[in-house]
């Protein structure tokens, strides 16, 4: 797999080689799964992805703030801090995401000059030269997408003002077990479109089987399914499926190998959320003054 990282900061340049990546199999199409998730995007899931924003961030409204999302994805993160009050600066290295974000915009901050959008790379040196310095920094589940997860990190670092916050997510270490996903996801990619659901159903009852069946002796097989939009994130439990497992490239970090990391970067944890298994590990970090 090539790692990405360029000299040029141009929507083209950006576009073009993404489309290398994913037609060699180099790369998941993260935008495409986001695109069909904002068909599902409604008010509860705004609300709640609003209310876990606040509630992670301890903050009670993000008014006053420059907020930067780095991956913006479906641009969900991105409209609730501008529904929150902040400045906000969005960008991302899929064409398709950088689409969904400016659709979001276009319907709910039409026209507004607090929401940029633009089509970036955080391992581009000169582009991020470009970007100023925010109060909040925010990248979830993105970093380790990127081919080169410890540079990607310090680079978004970098953009932190000083006693400015740094939420990132990232896919827990787990060992062998995560080695063996590798190999899934290398495989998913690397398959034609039309054969990749002969990979999804069996991930998706490795997944989910056992909660079916938990379920079902409730009397209701589809509640976990159902209800997963409920995270806190606005997710559906299809598009993250999707996600998992076609999530390529992909890295992984204990939370101890992150926290020395961001220490030795002059950031303290304020608060995090650990998941036990293959999930991703959240944290908020403060940069010293």
């Amino acid at each position: 797999m090539t790692t990405r990282g360029s000299d040029s900061a141009t929507d083209t340049d950006f576009g073009t080689r993404h489309a290398s990546y994913v037609e060699a199999g180099d790369r998941f199409e993260f935008g495409r799964n986001w695109r069909n998730f904002l068909g599902h995007l409604d008010d509860a899931r705004i609300a709640s992805a609003s209310e876990t924003l606040l509630q992670m961030l301890h903050r009670e409204t993000l008014e006053g703030t420059t907020f930067l999302d780095i991956g913006s994805g479906s641009g969900l993160m991105s409209l609730v801090a501008y529904l929150k009050g902040a400045k906000v600066m969005s960008f991302d290295f899929d064409p398709d995401s950088v689409a969904c974000t400016r659709a979001l915009k276009e319907k709910y901050a039409k026209g507004s000059n607090r929401w940029t959008v633009q089509h970036g790379d955080v391992l581009s040196d000169a582009f991020m030269k470009t970007l100023e310095p925010a109060s909040i920094v925010y990248s979830w589940g993105v970093l380790h997408h990127t081919g080169s997860m410890w540079q990607a990190i310090s680079n978004a670092a970098a953009l932190v003002q000083p006693n400015g916050q740094f939420f990132i997510a990232l896919y827990n270490d787990e060992g062998k077990s995560s080695q063996r996903w590798i190999v899934v996801k290398k495989l998913y990619n690397k398959t034609p479109r039309a054969l990749r659901w002969a990979i999804l159903i069996p991930c998706l009852l490795r997944l989910w089987g056992s909660t079916f069946v938990r379920d079902a002796l409730k009397g209701n097989p589809l509640k976990s399914w159902n209800d997963y939009d409920k995270n806190g994130r606005g997710m559906s439990a299809w598009h993250d499926l999707v996600d998992w497992v076609g999530g390529w490239p992909f890295e992984v970090a204990t939370p101890a190998a992150v926290e020395s990391f961001m220490a030795e970067r002059g950031f303290k944890r304020e608060w995090e959320r650990l998941d036990p298994s293959l999930g991703c590990n959240e944290f908020v970090f403060r940069k010293s003054a």
